[in-house]
């Protein structure tokens, strides 16, 4: 099959390579052919897809139509079910946790990198970035107060304002009084737990909920050795979860949400960083010579 780029790629299509890899899985209107099934299931499963996820995971566990493989079942499953996949979960406390690396399945869109910009140097306070041509627009909806104090606030943080604006309106699209049902809240959608280890006193503050998001982005700038798309996936799904996936998880939420900010800050994927803010991921970093991000 040939790659589409991650980029263009709209959740229709993705919805549509898994119902057809449904219908040659089961012969459903169309000649059952389980290594097809397989291969479409893949592709969806690698742009998040958690019902393809869980397809696949059940296809290599059972070996229908093709080779048993419980390792990559496991990951699989394990994918489904931190998308909310209940079935997932419960085959999970039987199978054990996920060992070795994780399936091509799982890993990140090959062309995403190449489709969305082409890739500038990574950048510390030592080298700093070359003055760029033009700075993207703020958000349209942007309120003007909001816009003044990212533009004074951020280089204290050692972060671009147009990136700040970007995740702010993606996370509460300008709202303070935002709450997710996972209990994010304000205008950087900033968790309780993420809110005490950066030292926020209130996270219904606007101020105060700003700053502890522009905090928490830089210490993940500085993990992710200024790589944007890690950092910006951490910050939708957590470190932990980058770490495991080797780069941006496989859950639809976080991948479009990348793509999303990516697009409001012109494709930039490296951002300078501080590297005294915290030592890199010894998952990803290059100095230690752990594996790179696919």
């Amino acid at each position: 099959m040939a790659k589409v780029p991650a980029s263009e790629v709209l959740p229709e299509q993705v919805a549509r390579w898994r119902d057809d890899a449904r219908a040659y899985e089961d012969g459903n209107g169309m000649p059952r052919d389980a290594e097809l099934a397989a291969q479409l299931y893949c592709r969806a499963a690698r742009f998040g897809d958690a019902e393809a996820q869980f397809s696949l995971a059940w296809m290599l566990m059972n070996g229908r139509g093709i080779a048993r493989d419980d390792a990559h079942a496991v990951h699989l499953f394990a994918a489904a079910a931190e998308q909310g996949i209940v079935q997932a979960r419960n085959l999970l406390q039987s199978m054990g946790p996920p060992r070795g690396e994780v399936p091509p399945c799982l890993r990140n869109p090959e062309v995403d990198r190449k489709t969305v910009v082409a890739s500038v140097p990574a950048m510390t306070t030592a080298r700093p970035a070359p003055p760029q041509p033009s700075r993207p627009p703020p958000p349209p909806n942007a309120p003007e107060a909001i816009v003044k104090f990212v533009d004074l606030v951020a280089p204290e943080y050692k972060l671009e304002p147009q990136l700040v604006l970007a995740v702010i309106a993606t996370e509460s699209n300008f709202n303070p009084l935002a709450i997710s049902p996972k209990n994010a809240h304000g205008l950087m959608q900033l968790i309780p737990e993420t809110a005490a280890r950066f030292n926020v006193r209130n996270l219904r503050d606007p101020v105060d909920n700003m700053r502890g998001g522009m905090a928490y982005l830089r210490w993940l700038m500085a993990y992710f050795e200024g790589d944007v798309m890690l950092a910006l996936a951490a910050y939708n799904a957590g470190e932990r979860a980058v770490e495991r996936y080797r780069g941006v998880p496989p859950y639809a939420e976080t991948r479009q949400y990348v793509l999303r900010i990516l697009s409001a800050i012109g494709g930039r994927l490296s951002h300078p960083f501080d590297p005294s803010v915290t030592a890199p991921s010894a998952v990803l970093s290059q100095r230690f010579g752990a594996i790179a991000p696919r």
